[in-house]
């Protein structure tokens, strides 16, 4: 089963009220599906330098409710909640409103976390990945068991919740779809068995990596990863992707060029990569079309820069 193309923006450059509210309004009127925010705080300095991630202004769940809230039709969601910067029993309560009072506009993004030097800036120990994994599959379960709203009974190694039943119940039921995305085999096949969207993180620029793959051949061994993890489900599953360079040019030529410079690959073959998107409507809208048949790629998240140049595919492709 082929899942029909939804649009997303990941927004992180709004730096005051009326910036946030006009752009929740601009990608809502433009057709796209849903806003992002990502999970980070960090404003400048040495730290920020060495996550290597711009500046955000706005905190995620305040910043989802006001957007909600200017907008009728405009699902919202943060790419993705890092299981270790929230309390997880206060974070499910808070999607769980964000979905009730945004009338079922939340998809609850969720992750274990990433960037060391923001964890180091705030004073958050930085564990190992497969216990922050293990901390993921916790806070997903109880997301899932507050959105049923029976009495909790949940003592894990990361999570506790006993003796009290999750409020308010979500609209969406069972519960607001859940994102899950990663590039190892242990979060994908998570995502496969318990999320709704799976997402595949940007896979290596080289042609070729260190495993002797191409980075078509690593997309579509990661898609393997959520498909053995979904079994009998993959076929309702979204798979979500969110192209690093995107450019609709009529001279796709010379922005290839510029890529190829700054990351230091070859230029030729960098068109086909599956985290570039490069060229004409005509020529993004096809490409994202032979993507989602190879790479099962649905679902396209495009960075806040991209609103306007790329509404035309989002026009072209979106609901098909």
């Amino acid at each position: 089963m082929t899942q029909p193309f939804r649009f997303a923006v990941q927004a992180t450059r709004a730096a005051t009220a009326a910036e946030w509210r006009a752009t929740a309004g601009k990608v809502e009127e433009l057709g796209y599906s849903t806003l992002f925010l990502a999970d980070h705080y960090l404003g400048k300095g040495q730290a920020a330098k060495e996550a290597m991630w711009p500046p955000q202004h706005l905190a995620p769940i305040v910043a989802m409710s006001v957007a909600a809230a200017v907008t009728s039709t405009l699902r919202v969601g943060c790419r993705v909640f890092n299981v270790d910067y929230h309390v997880p029993g206060a974070l499910v309560k808070e999607a769980a409103t964000l979905d009730l009072l945004s009338d079922g506009r939340l998809e609850f993004g969720i992750g274990g976390g990433w960037s060391e030097p923001e964890y180091r800036a705030m004073g958050i120990p930085f564990e190992p990945g497969p216990r922050r994994i293990s901390k993921l599959e916790e806070v997903v379960a109880l997301f899932k068991a507050h959105s049923t709203g029976q009495p909790l009974d949940l003592k894990g190694d990361f999570v506790t919740a006993r003796d009290y039943a999750g409020l308010p119940l979500p609209v969406q039921q069972p519960h607001p779809p859940i994102l899950i995305g990663g590039s190892r085999k242990r979060v994908l096949s998570l995502a496969g068995r318990e999320a709704d969207i799976a997402s595949i993180n940007n896979v290596p620029f080289e042609p070729v990596d260190a495993a002797g793959r191409t980075p078509q051949q690593e997309a579509v061994r990661r898609l393997g990863f959520i498909r053995d993890g979904a079994g009998d489900r993959f076929g309702d599953l979204e798979i979500e992707s969110s192209p690093f360079f995107t450019a609709i040019t009529g001279d796709p030529a010379t922005t290839l060029a510029g890529i190829a410079t700054m990351l230091r690959v070859p230029a030729e073959g960098l068109g086909d990569h599956p985290n570039v998107l490069v060229g004409t409507v005509d020529e993004v809208a096809d490409r994202l079309r032979e993507r989602r048949e190879t790479f099962g790629a649905n679902y396209i998240t495009v960075q806040q820069s991209e609103i306007d140049a790329f509404a035309p595919v989002v026009a072209r492709l979106a609901g098909q």
